[in-house]
């Protein structure tokens, strides 16, 4: 049976195009109906399109893949934005006035436009993040309404290379898929992992993607900090194809014997090893001091950036791990002791009800980014063909009498309709008075052009009779 009303999301990482579609129900639960994927690592690199034509090509496939599962056409969806250049900049916007007196909308909005002119070299305002605003000495969230003479407009524009938001529009209209809404991918997934307590006394949530770790940090609310770090889970992987292995073999050793804080049993006659499928042994030791190493890399950037946002000491809900590289074995201990910080978590899960399609649907992080698109969007994104009815003839309804209860207007009517009565009389006299008068004139011209033609029997005797005396004088002179 058709599907008819239902939420598309299509999500670009560094790996794969992933492709997801479901209906929400009143009570807010969200069952799952299509999930579609493409492998998307030969031309999709930390989030950036390198290759239109062919990001294309996946995306008409992938909506393809959906429409099969969902019996019904897409008309629009929902795609997440990200990427490596993915950052926030803050920016400081200041009004004083004549005079104290009330804000207005109207110098907000303003305010609002002023902070999107100042340009940016080389990249684009996605969005803004409203922060505090500061009238005279008070922070206000909310500052229309509030008396003052000074206004200092605090913002936070999120912002990303042109080529980011160019590439991915080209691609969605190389392949006729028209998007609904460009939806901030760590914004997305912070509102679907995150509780509102967590966001409003404090917390930084990591990313942890395949090419890619997305920080971003919360406070009151209030989106503060956003950066990605070009490093993650592959090169964990690439750096272990170092001991003679295919990338796919070292990304299943990483996952099933994986450790951070990998330490070997101290009455250990033997190394512990593992076995590849062609019976190559790996010592764990050798492989998780690979792991670790650039394990280590990653949380250092992501504790750097943590200090960079200035919001490291006030992280009173603390860290949040999620992603397909938050999998790794002691990954939250190994930040602990890098950063001091106690309270460190991994959410595999977003919140709320899902059910359908086990694929999209595994509680191990990877799929995190693309339902909370899913969860982000509102609008049904089903194609909706109107249906073509017969043209339908104006029903024919009896003339109604205006002047059905009035007297007045019943005399003014009768009155017009006399005057039209005898106008109509006088026309027909008249009509007929010419008809008249014309054939009148007919039968005098008839009368006159007999009278000018000479009888045509009188010159057939008078032209008899001159011949026949003509006759007697010739005889007579014989």
């Amino acid at each position: 049976m058709a599907t008819t009303d239902f939420i598309a999301a299509i999500e670009l990482s560094s790996t794969k195009i992933s492709g997801i579609a479901g209906r929400k129900s009143i009570d807010g639960s969200i069952q799952v109906l299509a999930y579609a994927y493409e492998n998307a690592s030969a031309f999709v690199h930390k989030g950036v399109i390198r290759n239109v034509d062919k990001t294309a090509q996946a995306l008409t496939s992938i909506i393809n893949k959906l429409e099969i599962q969902l019996h019904n056409s897409i008309a629009k969806v929902y795609v997440g934005i990200g990427g490596q250049s993915l950052r926030t900049v803050e920016n400081v916007v200041s009004r004083t006035l004549e005079e104290e007196g009330i804000i207005s909308q109207e110098l907000i909005d303003g305010i609002c436009d002023e902070n999107l002119e100042v340009p940016w070299a080389d990249l684009n305002v996605l969005d803004v993040a409203p922060q505090e605003y500061k009238i005279d000495n008070t922070l206000q969230t909310e500052p229309v309404g509030v008396t003052g003479k000074r206004i200092t407009a605090h913002f936070l524009n999120i912002v990303a290379r042109t080529t980011l938001k160019k590439n991915l529009e080209f691609s969605f209209d190389q392949a006729k898929v028209e998007i609904a809404d460009l939806i901030i991918a760590p914004v997305a997934l912070a509102n679907a992992v995150l509780t509102e307590n967590e966001m409003r006394s404090g917390c930084a949530l990591v990313d942890f993607g395949a090419t890619t770790t997305t920080i971003a940090v919360f406070k009151n609310n209030i989106l503060r900090y956003l950066s990605v770090v070009p490093l993650g889970g592959n090169n964990i992987t690439h750096d272990i194809t170092s001991l003679k292995m295919e990338e796919e073999d070292a990304e299943k050793l990483k996952l099933q014997f994986g450790d951070v804080l990998y330490e070997e049993e101290e009455n250990a006659e033997t190394p512990a090893t593992c076995q590849l499928e062609d019976g190559q042994h790996i010592e764990l030791r050798q492989l998780n001091n690979i792991i670790s190493a650039r394990a280590e890399e990653i949380l250092a950037n992501v504790w750097h950036q943590l200090e960079l946002s200035g919001y490291e000491t006030k992280l009173f809900s603390g860290v949040v791990f999620t992603g397909g590289g938050a999998n790794l074995k002691n990954l939250e201990e190994a930040f602990r002791k890098l950063s001091k910080v106690e309270k460190v978590k991994t959410v595999k899960f977003v919140h709320g009800t899902l059910m359908g399609t086990a694929d999209a649907l595994k509680k191990d992080g990877m799929h995190n980014t693309l339902l909370s698109l899913l969860m982000a969007g509102n609008e049904n994104c089903c194609l909706q063909e109107v249906p073509k009815s017969a043209p339908q003839r104006p029903p024919v309804s009896e003339p109604i009498n205006m002047f059905e209860n009035d007297a007045n207007l019943k005399a003014q009517e009768e009155e017009i309709r006399r005057k039209q009565a005898e106008e109509e009389k006088r026309r027909r006299e008249k009509e007929k008075e010419e008809k008249r008068r014309k054939e009148e004139e007919e039968k005098k011209k008839k009368k006159a052009a007999a009278k000018s033609q000479p009888n045509r029997f009188r010159q057939f005797f008078e032209s008899f009779t001159d011949n026949f005396f003509e006759d007697d004088k010739m005889s007579d002179k014989q």
